[in-house]
């Protein structure tokens, strides 16, 4: 266990009586659209970031202006799931308190941008209102949990999606600080009421994640979080799960002792008491052995790699009581959204709406965010937001299904689909600037005029149709999981990227670097030369991602 030398974050957190820390009197000062700087830390734990408009930092700056704050606040949705009642809630509030756009993220939630100081209270009422909360989606603590996104992916994907909350309510923190700061409600007297044996008052050393995949499709990326459930079914049945655990890509330029990892399978467990109990268990191990020291060592890959995978397992089931099972056999062939129209086997249909880099709104010829408006009206189906942050119209029946289409070709929606290229649909990227205060270079903002670029690349070598997967990053924390994509990009200054090669198409690879701080020419010449030669000398069935790899390692 490494108590010494903890980080100032730690004190923040145990000192914070139970998360409450002094936001209300941060909301009360007037003088500052900013709060204080420990609440800052604290905040997160409601979910929420305070940013800054970055595009209007120096000109403020040269008048002698305060930054232009304003937070970002993301949802808690297990597995992503909206009713149209909550899409329509979720509509209104954006319009009314933020920048407008709802950003679906690379976690299979939303959020939302631009909201000033004084209007987060109103914001999570509203919210509450529609049976939504936005607790626990960042902080060092578990954050929302994912799940495959699509009901066609199994006949009792209803059975395996409901882990997804199952774990997320197991392990909410306990405090009430949520409650009493953002909803008025009576403050807690007796603090033991609330007292927490799963997080204690220090919770984890930093941010943990949990995916819930189906195979063959990991939709979820499930090897890039801290734990990953896969699930194994055999003839419509729910066997159990293979338990992975060690995920992780967030690294930092320049420093060795980072890197990303990908998840561990170390067992298989049969029943939901013990697959519940072992996730359990494997975050206080985390909580218990993780650094507290260095943040940027404090994720589970990096105890699971200090105490060994050994160790680590034995440790687990001593806490847990029970051997787990040898993993059964799995296998993953595509992480892919499925766009369009898709009926699953009682006939419910699914429309999967391509959003580049998950923003929702109306642009051009694609009024993307008044069509899902018009949709939530009718009533007639539900919201899911996939990983590679696309929204899934679902649970449409068949009578109702060319209502839903109709208003979709209304606002340009099946038109945008179909019209984008493979490249385009299998990219993704973060935020980034304008307003995320870690990013060093350009995300969503970028990527679709890159892409525009890459194209005829593209169409010059007769690749229109490869799926090949492209993720793009403002800097090397890794939010768009760029380190498991067949070609990524991360950001090391404005206008420049590393570039990386060779992940596969089923997230089980980590790619490689290939060239550091490239800017847009010479990331157009890059790949200009390997796609050209992998037309020429790819082998039968050959991915892009498999291929880089190959020639990397000859050379």
């Amino acid at each position: 266990m490494l108590a010494k030398n903890l980080s100032p974050i730690e004190k923040i957190k145990t000192e914070s009586s139970g998360l409450r820390g002094s936001i209300i009197e941060s909301l009360y000062n007037e003088i500052t659209g900013a709060i204080r700087e420990d609440d800052q830390a604290v905040i997160k734990f409601h979910g929420m970031y305070q940013q800054d408009d970055r595009d209007q930092r120096e000109e403020r700056a040269a008048k002698k202006l305060d930054r232009l704050y304003s937070f970002m606040i993301r949802l808690r949705l297990p597995g992503g799931f909206l009713t149209p009642r909550q899409w329509i809630a979720s509509h209104e509030i954006a319009g009314k308190n933020s920048t407008g756009v709802i950003k679906i993220t690379s976690r299979q939630t939303i959020q939302l941008h631009g909201l000033i100081k004084s209007k987060i209270k109103p914001t999570i009422a509203a919210f509450n209102a529609a049976e939504l909360d936005s607790i626990a989606t960042c902080g060092d603590i578990n954050r929302n949990v994912l799940c495959t996104s699509n009901p066609i992916q199994s006949p009792i994907h209803e059975e395996v999606f409901a882990y997804a909350d199952k774990i997320s309510q197991l392990l909410m923190p306990k405090t009430k600080a949520y409650y009493e700061i953002w909803l008025d409600q009576e403050k807690i007297v007796d603090r033991k009421v609330e007292e927490d044996p799963l997080y204690e008052d220090r919770y984890l050393p930093r941010k943990f994640k949990i995916a819930i995949a189906i195979p063959p499709n990991n939709d979820v990326d499930v090897f890039a979080n801290d734990i990953g459930l896969i699930a194994v079914i055999e003839n419509n049945k729910l066997l159990g799960f293979n338990i992975a655990i060690g995920g992780g890509l967030s690294t930092t330029h320049g420093n060795t002792n980072t890197y990303a990892r990908l998840a561990t399978v170390i067992g298989f467990s049969d029943t939901e008491d013990r697959t519940l109990k072992a996730v359990y268990e494997i975050v206080t191990i985390q909580r218990d052995f993780g650094n507290r020291s260095d943040r940027k060592l404090a994720r589970l890959k990096y105890t699971l790699d200090r105490v060994g995978l050994d160790w680590f397992k034995e440790e687990l089931e001593r806490r847990v009581g029970f051997e787990l099972q040898e993993a059964r056999p799995y296998q993953f062939t595509s992480r892919k959204d499925y766009f369009g129209w898709v009926s699953d086997d009682k006939d419910v249909w699914h429309y999967t709406a391509f959003v580049e880099n998950g923003r929702i709104t109306d642009e051009g010829k694609v009024k993307l965010k008044s069509a899902l408006l018009e949709v939530a009206k009718t009533g007639k189906a539900n919201f899911r937001f996939t990983c590679n942050q696309n929204v899934i119209l679902s649970d449409v029946d068949l009578q109702d299904k060319s209502g839903v289409e109709e208003i979709l070709n209304q606002f340009g929606v099946v038109a945008n689909t179909e019209a984008s290229s493979s490249l385009r649909k299998n990219s993704m990227a973060c935020v980034a600037l304008n307003t995320c205060p870690l990013a060093l270079a350009e995300g969503q903002r970028y990527l679709p005029t890159l892409i525009s670029k890459i194209e005829p690349i593209l169409k010059k070598y007769f690749l229109e149709e490869e799926e090949i997967i492209i993720r793009m990053t403002g800097c090397p924390n890794g939010c768009a999981r760029p380190y498991v994509a067949e070609i990524g990009l991360v950001g090391t200054a404005l206008g420049h990227y590393n570039l990386h090669f060779g992940g596969d198409r089923s997230g089980q690879r980590l790619n490689r670097p290939y060239k550091e701080n490239l800017n847009e020419e010479s990331i157009l010449m890059e790949l200009d030369g390997w796609l050209g030669r992998y037309r020429l000398e790819r082998r039968m069935g050959e991915s892009f991602g498999d291929y880089a790899l190959r020639e990397i390692k000859l050379n």
